[in-house]
């Protein structure tokens, strides 16, 4: 029998998956980062802060950025870990990568990329302080196969930290969906052209486990000391955990 996923509110086979958020992000990607200021009124600049603070990550550090896309992440990583660090920028996607490196080395911060799923990383074991996926991992078929690889590549004491949308404060969620599935596909068809990705984006969020579901989730594959916080009243909570 086909296994079967979610892809939004569709129903798709496994095999499926893969391929259409490929698509949406292949068709998204040049305006990526114009949309992402205009959808949070500039608040993912501070959520991306936010997670690297909570990494404690160090100078002299090795990070992991899984699904980088267009390098946010990565560059703040690469000011904290210094001259002496390591910052790998990874993604599915070759065109969110592509802009992610040119972005980089037109900073004057080249970095070591790979395009490579989640569920199969090209890295060895206990090699990472810190694996970071900001905004991915609503978009991976399988999640658990995908903290089993950040756990596996992360060494003893090393930290994986998940910042993604989440479920908003419950007085607010008439008005979130309003925005969500009125607004944002509007903007995407204006902005990007793609009234499409941005219906399904905003899918992909109210199908992602909830706060707690995802405590549950990272606890379940081996994560310890799991604990979350909550930003802008649960629009976006961080997660994050360690392994001993």
């Amino acid at each position: 029998m086909t296994k079967t996923t979610h892809f939004g509110f569709n129903t798709v086979s496994e095999e499926e998956k893969a391929g259409k958020v490929a698509e949406v992000f292949h068709s998204v990607a040049d305006r990526y980062n114009l949309m992402n200021d205009l959808m949070s009124a500039g608040l993912h600049r501070v959520w991306k802060r936010f997670a690297i603070e909570a990494s404690g990550v160090r100078s002299g550090g090795k990070v992991l950025d899984i699904a980088g896309g267009t390098g946010d992440l990565s560059a703040l990583f690469l000011q904290k870990v210094g001259k002496s660090g390591e910052v790998w920028l990874t993604d599915i996607n070759n065109s969110m990568l592509t802009l992610g490196r040119d972005r980089l080395i037109d900073e004057g911060n080249p970095t070591p990329i790979a395009q490579c799923d989640a569920e199969k990383l090209p890295f060895p074991n206990n090699y990472f302080d810190c694996v970071s996926v900001a905004f991915g991992l609503r978009n991976m078929t399988h999640k658990d196969v995908a903290l089993k690889e950040m756990l596996r590549v992360i060494r003893p004491g090393g930290v994986v930290i998940v910042l993604e949308f989440s479920k908003i404060w419950k007085p607010l969620e008439a008005a979130y969906d309003t925005y969500s599935f009125k607004l944002l596909p509007t903007m995407g068809k204006m902005i990007a052209n793609d009234a499409d990705s941005y219906r399904y984006l905003a899918e992909s969020i109210r199908m992602h486990p909830s706060q707690d579901e995802l405590k549950q989730l990272m606890q379940l594959v081996g994560f310890e000391r799991v604990e979350y916080f909550n930003l802008t009243a649960g629009i976006v909570a961080l997660h994050r955990g360690y392994k001993l």
